[in-house]
């Protein structure tokens, strides 16, 4: 015998209410307790099963409709993305970024010896013989470099091109560091190659540029935004040292279990990086090339240096969850 219409409702309206319920609660469902949203994970089939049932039966439009909107909501709620929310990115740069950084600090620390320890090479070899530096570079590029810094950078650039300039650094920087970390996905050795490059060719350059008798103009140009490029570079690498350590430590998971267990981490780290690269294309396209006094620009470096160091010590210890 077919059930009526009242008869459905009166049976099954206690769980279109609790649904209802949720649904215009305002709360957003991914942040509700475990036990909440497995509960409106049952209820929301139940309230699809039952908007298959009323059709089925040929009740009324007017319960069709209510049941197709209840469903809809809920499966919203249960399975949209969650709001994108300012706030979450204040909280990865006042607490996640730095905390994870402190978090993977050994990877940090070998990832800056990878990085700084082939820069010091670099700058030694080049600046005690040329071809030291034409067996890393060629002619023309060390001829480029040498031309670019017998300037000193109070002398400006055309204001037209400061921002193409910054653009440009963006996108420079931005490579360096997604190489060091986008490699790391060959179990890490990647990442290892492209920091020992990089610090390799920074140094060299730093190295030719002083023996030419200009390394006062670098160090002015460089020593604002390096505090941010350089920092930035040692952590992507790392992040992609964290990448290929998760492939070969898996404890016991599969490799990609592993990856995802790591996966917010290693996003943190990236994330944050890649905001320390906009800020130095910032400096590097508009502070740098400035005609701020020499003895200015350094007084400010150090500033930046010491601030940059104290964030990443420093910062969201307060509260912080135990390691």
């Amino acid at each position: 015998m077919k059930e009526t219409q009242e008869a459905f409702a009166a049976r099954r309206g206690a769980d279109w209410e609790r649904l209802g319920g949720l649904v215009s609660g305002g709360a957003a469902w991914h942040a509700l307790p475990s036990p909440t949203i497995a509960r409106a994970a049952a209820l929301y089939r139940a309230v699809s099963a039952d908007l298959m049932r009323a059709r089925a039966a040929g009740y009324a439009p007017e319960l069709i409709a209510r049941l197709d909107s209840l469903a809809a909501a809920a499966h919203a709620g249960l399975y949209d993305a969650p709001p994108y929310r300012v706030g979450a990115i204040m909280e990865l740069l006042t607490q996640g970024f730095p905390r994870t950084v402190r978090r993977y600090w050994r990877f940090v620390a070998f990832a800056a010896v990878l990085f700084v320890l082939p820069g010091v090479i670099g700058f030694v070899g080049s600046h005690r013989s040329r071809g030291f530096a034409l067996g890393i570079m060629p002619e023309e590029a060390i001829e480029q470099m040498e031309e670019n810094y017998s300037h000193a950078p109070e002398q400006g650039r055309r204001s037209g091109d400061n921002a193409f300039m910054a653009g440009f650094y963006v996108y420079n920087n931005v490579g360096i560091a997604f190489r060091c970390f986008a490699m790391g996905i060959l179990f890490g050795l990647g990442s290892v190659f492209f920091l020992v490059y990089n610090g390799l060719m920074i140094g060299a350059v730093g190295g030719l540029v002083t023996a030419a008798g200009h390394g006062g103009n670098l160090l002015t140009f460089i020593a604002s935004h390096g505090a941010f490029e350089l920092t930035a570079i040692v952590i992507s690498g790392a992040a992609g040292m964290v990448t290929g350590y998760a492939l070969i430590d898996t404890g016991g998971r599969t490799r990609f279990g592993s990856l995802r267990r790591r996966a917010s981490d290693i996003a943190r780290l990236v994330l944050g990086a890649a905001v320390m690269l906009l800020i130095a294309a910032a400096l590097e396209g508009f502070w740098s090339p400035s005609p701020v006094p020499a003895r200015i620009k350094l007084t400010v470096a150090a500033g930046l240096w010491v601030a940059v160091v104290a964030y990443l010590v420093l910062a969201g210890r307060r509260g912080a969850p135990p390691s």
